[in-house]
């Protein structure tokens, strides 16, 4: 890591903890079936990516949910209640930690995320830091629905390092997504995989990217 410039920063579970179950059980009670194979970590039904990638907006992804579950008369809040029962929060320390990695590195952040889901944390940085949005911790911050590209795919970290004029060989990428990373590697970025028994504060602090 001595030679890091650079850090891109996913948000779910690397900054912003979220659990999968929690959406998966709210959509079962809305009676989707298969609700693994319709909605989980590793992969989804394509409604997700055409929402993260704002090839729709929130009022046909609702459309969307009610025919899936075959439910017409599901209300616009039933709906936004699942969908952002995942998110979990931010662990204060996380943000103390961002401002301190901006300090010392060009930080990014690069997340697939939706405008349910960004309104709904938007809301959440207001009640609970006073924040009107993430702007503060990085250089510079990409949402997937905005930029109309997710990950893995390559075109949005080749966004990411050509935006700013990166050197790939200076650049490190956190995400707990090993599909995402995979890409990342391909392209010659290095790499770290956040899992659920790590975190933010100890990655940084064992890797000797900051110091107590």
């Amino acid at each position: 890591m001595q030679n890091i410039k650079n850090i891109i920063f996913d948000y779910g579970n690397v900054i912003f903890l979220i659990d999968f179950l929690k959406t998966q059980n709210s959509f079962t009670e809305l009676g989707i079936h298969n609700v693994e194979t319709f909605f989980a970590h590793s992969g989804h039904h394509s409604l997700f990516d055409q929402f993260e990638t704002g090839s729709i907006s929130a009022a046909e992804f609702r459309e969307g949910i009610r025919e899936i579950t075959s439910q017409p008369n599901l209300s616009d809040d039933q709906i936004d209640k699942a969908w952002t029962s995942l998110l979990i929060g931010v662990p204060p320390v996380n943000h103390d930690l961002l401002l301190k990695a901006k300090n010392q590195y060009r930080t990014f952040l690069l997340s697939n995320i939706n405008e349910i889901h960004l309104d709904f944390i938007h809301g959440y940085l207001k009640r609970e830091y006073q924040l009107d949005s993430n702007d503060q911790f990085f250089e510079k911050i990409y949402y997937s629905h905005l930029v109309k590209i997710r990950k893995p795919n390559k075109e949005i970290f080749q966004l990411v390092v050509n935006d700013n004029n990166l050197k790939i060989e200076e650049t490190l990428f956190i995400d707990d997504s090993p599909q995402h990373l995979k890409t990342a590697k391909e392209l010659g970025l290095h790499t770290h995989l956040m899992t659920a028994d790590d975190s933010l504060e100890k990655f940084l602090y064992r890797s000797g990217l900051l110091k107590h």
